[in-house]
């Protein structure tokens, strides 16, 4: 399988909420450093299994979501595309982020959660790099095709790869893999301990920030930043 990019929105690495984030999920994707020991209570090993896929993708929000490279581009290409870009956008203010369960998911959202100036970048950011999306494979598509998709949602994961965009799109930050019972309980409440110290803190949506799995299956890195200037 190629490599995969992906366009992100983290905070800096020098935020505490990317520090606290990178704790929780083990591993800080802009360093490669691991982190161990328990976290708000929560034993390291059962933290790790009940965040593995979370912590493979690292913590981000997502906006261009990952991708093998269309035929003819490189990186190269997409780190000067991303420049300009972010050249052209403005920051968009998020307010505070709130702790949620997104269908078993815990992940970090905006406490306002209307905000159609969130949308509006984002769609932007889908439509601009989209000449670098490589078409799903079939297995790819499979992979994304989850059987709770909607008829809408099918449409976009047909034209976009991905079918959670524009007036499907939810800016969060994922936390967690899906959870049910006791784990679900748990982990909300050590969340709500570890991060809720950093939440009182407005977030603003300064930068895209560019990921690479090198390899199927292999942790994605942040491996470049670029500040919004419009």
């Amino acid at each position: 399988m190629p490599q995969r990019f992906a366009v992100y929105y983290a905070p800096a690495v020098t935020d505490l909420l990317w520090d606290r984030a990178a704790i929780w999920l083990g591993r800080d994707p802009a360093t490669g450093q691991s982190h161990d020991g328990a976290v708000a209570g929560i034993e390291r090993t059962r933290l790790l299994n009940l965040t593995q896929s979370a912590g493979r993708y690292g913590f981000h929000a997502t906006l261009k979501a990952p991708m093998a490279l269309a035929e003819g581009q490189t990186e190269a290409a997409l780190r000067a595309a991303m420049q300009r870009v972010a050249a052209e956008l403005p920051p968009v203010p998020l307010g505070k982020l709130t702790i949620a369960n997104l269908d078993g998911f815990l992940a970090l959202v905006p406490e306002e959660a209307d905000n159609p100036q969130i949308l509006d970048f984002a769609a932007s950011v889908v439509e601009a790099f989209e000449p670098f999306r490589a078409p799903l494979n079939p297995r790819d598509r499979a992979a994304r095709a989850t059987a709770n998709l909607t008829p809408r949602q099918e449409e976009l994961l047909d034209a976009y790869g991905y079918p959670y965009v524009f007036d499907q799109f939810l800016f969060h930050m994922t936390l967690t893999d899906r959870l049910a019972g006791a784990d679900h309980a748990d982990l909300l409440r050590a969340a709500q301990t570890w991060f809720g110290p950093v939440l009182d803190e407005p977030v603003t949506i300064d930068r895209l920030s560019l990921y690479h799995e090198q390899e199927n299956q292999l942790p994605f890195r942040r491996i470049a930043d670029f500040g919004l200037e419009g």
